[in-house]
């Protein structure tokens, strides 16, 4: 590194040249990307990562804190555990469902009713389900000042970013919904990371107000 200039001895002290400091700024992200993919690289590689946009995937390093949760049993939606343990302690919720868990409604519902902040957006076949099943629960849910509701066409994703963690869940290559593998982080990186996917989405999407 002394012989590329990236580092200088002064008094028996090594320091960072002008160009190793400049080299330094972009190292450290490309270390973290790196961390972030390798962490949990069967998750990227298996999955359809279309979802998230260009400019998240370009920030992928802010999801370096960020570990598997995978169900290893038989009920489908035991991977989901992780974020259904931690939303009662969360201060505001936000989340994305392209598929329908029947405990959804009345979760949403209950913590509407604690006055925490909640947005919802979810996908045409997840709102038609919702409406037709769970008519009065949203109908309920609509009529709070701290929530919202929003559809979007279409997105082969779901996940929740709350004040203290996000769960990201992808669907396979094959088109097929991953019940078994969240991607969860707690720092606020990911979270932050999450926020933005969140707002990403619900800048294209329409609300409801009423049905």
């Amino acid at each position: 590194m002394e012989n590329s200039n990236m580092i200088v001895r002064q008094e028996g002290v090594y320091k960072l040249t002008s160009l190793g400091k400049v080299a330094a700024i972009y190292y450290k992200p490309f270390l973290d990307t790196l961390t972030a993919i390798e962490t949990n690289e069967d998750f990227w590689r298996d999955h359809d990562i279309t979802a998230v946009p260009d400019t998240l995937l370009s920030r992928i390093q802010e999801l370096k804190e960020c570990r598997i949760i995978k169900d290893e049993h038989e009920h489908i939606y035991d991977s989901h555990k992780a974020f259904m343990d931690n939303v009662p302690a969360s201060n505001r919720f936000m989340g994305f469902a392209s598929i329908f868990l029947p405990s959804y409604p009345a979760r949403f519902l209950e913590m509407a009713r604690r006055n925490i902040p909640i947005s919802i957006i979810v996908t045409p076949n997840v709102f038609f389900k919702i409406k037709n099943e769970h008519n009065a629960e949203i109908e309920e849910y609509l009529k709070f000042k701290h929530t919202s509701f929003h559809v979007y066409d279409t997105a082969k994703v779901a996940f929740v970013v709350t004040d203290r963690f996000l769960s990201l869940s992808l669907f396979f290559k094959n088109g097929t919904f991953d019940p078994r593998s969240d991607l969860v982080g707690f720092d606020s990186s990911s979270i932050k990371w999450g926020e933005d996917l969140f707002k990403y989405y619900k800048e294209n999407a329409v609300e409801i107000k009423t049905l």
